[in-house]
């Protein structure tokens, strides 16, 4: 399974918030869950990263996006075709790809080639996902981890709620989420002089397979992803790495994770579910909703998102499988008035070759999360990899042959499949117009020289005055 790692080779006005968030890179709304290599990015004194991992505010990093301004000149169809088709035709991107501009300011198509076409997306599905689930669940909802009472004396039972950031290790691999031995401390004290003496761990709240269908067959084995449980600790990591290999029953080792921090032994660990009506002995709740969403785009996190479009299934009363997810995303897209033509999608996190969206629905999601009136969805903004700097793009854009005059210019969500390659985000071009894009090839053979084209490809636009 290729993993999307960091490789070389609105139709309302803007509010002033948003101008702020596209002129400087918000890496600071990601403090809760900055990983070493943003860390390292920034250039932070020892001090300064400490203060980052605990959770405290960051230093602001310095603007590197240039003014927004609603009335600079917007680009001409002719144009941005003039710059844009020659780069598009590259032997490199294969002999389909896919594209779409939008204006953001506006909401006006300025550039598109098949943009209503079912695409197989890869990671750039994270966006759609990240939109259905700020836009149900809201950026300030946080996930509950709940332990209750279980029929007998001592037993208690955990109930996953869906936080796959829920942390066992010292060091959290996403800092500031909910622990496993702080959940385990108020059910201590909850029981009194009352001995725990089992854990029943309750995953009823999700249904239907674990792994997603058209899924490769190392994708819970590969570091990338893992089966997706209700209930997991650090999205199921066996080690504090991103490609760290996860454990194959997540939901049992978490079960017995917090066995341990009770006392209890591991032998004592069963499956069950929680009586009607138990009292509640502890509660723990994860980061709130958009500082994980944050994360999820920067670091293209695949078990984050599958975990996250099963709160979209909830939030809509649809089962939590993929299933219902990819039907209640597809629900929420719709009442957004979104455009629906060619979903497809079967999974949250792109990872499987079934998935199927447009380019329009990227960009349409992109300049609906600019509006005035949708600020729950701004968070995808802050979220976005920024060229040559963060997440997923922190080593693209650094060649001037690979689109260097476009580093810190760019915001956008990779994508990345064996035969696949796509780019999702927003620019602000020379003249300060900001524009979203979607470019998707599917019929690649050489994925180093599709991510330098589809670069190109943004870099021109960013360039671009193109009128």
């Amino acid at each position: 399974m290729p993993r999307e790692t960091p490789q070389r080779g609105g139709r309302a006005s803007l509010i002033g918030a948003l101008v702020a968030l596209v002129v400087a890179i918000a890496v600071a709304a990601v403090s809760v869950f900055a990983g070493d290599g943003l860390i390292s990015a920034l250039g932070l004194s020892g001090a300064q990263k400490a203060s980052w991992r605990a959770g405290t505010t960051p230093p602001v990093p310095p603007p590197v996006l240039a003014a927004m301004d609603s009335q600079a000149p917007m680009p001409s169809q002719a144009g941005l075709s003039a710059a844009l088709a020659p780069l598009l035709s590259a032997q490199a991107l294969g002999p389909h790809i896919t594209a779409s501009v939008v204006d953001v300011t506006t909401g006006q198509s300025i550039f598109s080639s098949e943009q209503d076409a079912a695409m197989t997306p890869a990671s750039t599905t994270k966006i759609v996902t990240a939109a259905a689930v700020l836009a149900t669940r809201g950026p300030a909802y946080r996930i509950p981890t709940r332990v209750v009472a279980g029929a007998q004396p001592g037993e208690v039972v955990i109930v996953g709620g869906g936080d796959p950031t829920l942390s066992v290790f010292p060091t959290p691999y996403y800092p500031g989420a909910a622990r496993i031995d702080d959940l385990a401390k108020q059910v201590k004290q909850a029981l009194g002089d009352t001995a725990p003496t089992k854990v029943i761990y309750d995953v009823s709240l999700f249904s239907g397979s674990g792994t997603g269908p058209g899924w490769d067959p190392d994708a819970t084995t590969g570091g990338s992803g893992a089966v997706i449980t209700p209930l997991m600790t650090e999205g199921g990591r066996t080690k504090a790495t991103k490609y760290s290999d996860r454990y194959a029953q997540p939901d049992v080792q978490a079960a017995q994770a917090f066995a341990k921090a009770l006392g209890v032994p591991t032998s004592a660990v069963a499956a069950g579910t929680a009586p009607a009506g138990a009292n509640e002995l502890g509660k723990v709740e994860s980061a709130p909703l958009a500082r994980i969403v944050e994360f999820m785009l920067q670091d293209s996190d695949n078990v984050l998102a599958d975990e996250l479009a099963r709160q979209v299934a909830l939030a809509k009363n649809q089962p939590a499988s993929f299933e219902g997810a990819s039907a209640a995303m597809k629900d929420v897209l719709e009442g957004l008035g979104l455009p629906v033509t060619g979903y497809g999608l079967v999974d949250g996190s792109g990872f499987s070759r079934n998935d199927r969206l447009s380019p329009a629905l990227l960009t349409g999601i992109l300049a609906m999360a600019a509006r005035s009136d949708r600020s729950d969805l701004h968070t995808i903004f802050s979220g976005l990899p920024v060229a040559a700097y963060s997440g997923t793009l922190a080593t693209r854009y650094l060649k001037a042959n690979e689109g260097s005059s476009a580093a810190g210019l760019v915001r956008a969500k990779t994508g990345t499949l064996t035969g696949v390659n796509s780019l999702s985000g927003i620019v602000v071009d020379a003249d300060g117009r900001t524009l979203a894009f979607a470019f998707m090839a599917d019929q690649t053979t050489n994925g180093g020289q599709a991510v330098i084209a589809l670069d190109r490809v943004a870099a021109a636009l960013a360039a671009c005055g193109c009128r």
